[in-house]
């Protein structure tokens, strides 16, 4: 792992952008959505192809975004965070490691991204902490393209459901499967785009949350 990105991690941390565990413990758990990349994307997407175009929503302190980016040098980035303070950080933190050709961010809300500027547009998405599964779902399946991938981390035992399929089914999506290289290492859960996203989604600011499609017990 290169140093400078290291040393950019280790500062988030300090300025409370991410949480208090070590930082090899943290890229430690990031390096499941590589492994879940690579296992059900598959190398020639995730590695070899210049186009392929990845979203983090809510990267907030830089991961999982910066280690895939530092990990997938051929990919392009989009770092999706509303808070200004870490959209700040995560933009002097692109210029330090030489990546603002392929690495950009977004100080947006996800909702208005999915509208607009990436909407129908990512290969993969990816989430760490971002919300509720519903407002998840709802915020990233109008960022991807045909058959692409969305992987999100789960909490670390779930007991309940959280994913039904009534659910997905109404914004496109269906789950698809990750190796054990990638779940071995975290709690993770895929689904696949597999038609059309309706125009009425993601629905306006703040709604998602408030009017779930789904809520989980």
């Amino acid at each position: 792992m290169d140093a400078v990105l290291i040393d950019v991690l280790e500062e988030s941390r300090t300025v409370g952008h991410l949480g208090p565990p070590p930082i090899a413990d943290q890229l430690h758990h990031a390096s499941a959505f590589l492994h879940a990349l690579t296992d059900v994307v598959g190398p020639t997407e995730a590695h070899s192809r210049p186009q392929c175009r990845i979203a983090d929503l809510g990267t907030g302190g830089g991961l999982p975004g910066l280690a895939l980016a530092a990990w997938l040098p051929e990919a392009e980035l989009h770092l999706v965070e509303v808070r200004q303070r870490r959209a700040e950080f995560l933009r002097a933190a692109v210029r330090r490691l030489g990546w603002a050709e392929r690495v950009q961010v977004h100080e947006a809300r996800a909702e208005d991204v999915g509208r607009a500027a990436l909407r129908g547009s990512c290969d993969v998405v990816v989430a760490r902490s971002f919300g509720p599964p519903a407002v998840t779902a709802e915020c990233a399946a109008p960022l991807l393209t045909h058959r692409g991938l969305l992987v999100v981390s789960e909490p670390p035992e779930v007991t309940n459901p959280r994913w039904p399929v009534e659910g997905l089914t109404t914004l496109s999506l269906e789950m698809a499967e990750i190796s054990p290289s990638a779940t071995n290492i975290a709690n993770l859960a895929a689904f696949r785009m597999v038609g059309e996203v309706d125009d009425r989604y993601p629905r306006r600011q703040g709604v998602p949350e408030k009017r779930p499609l789904w809520t989980v017990d």
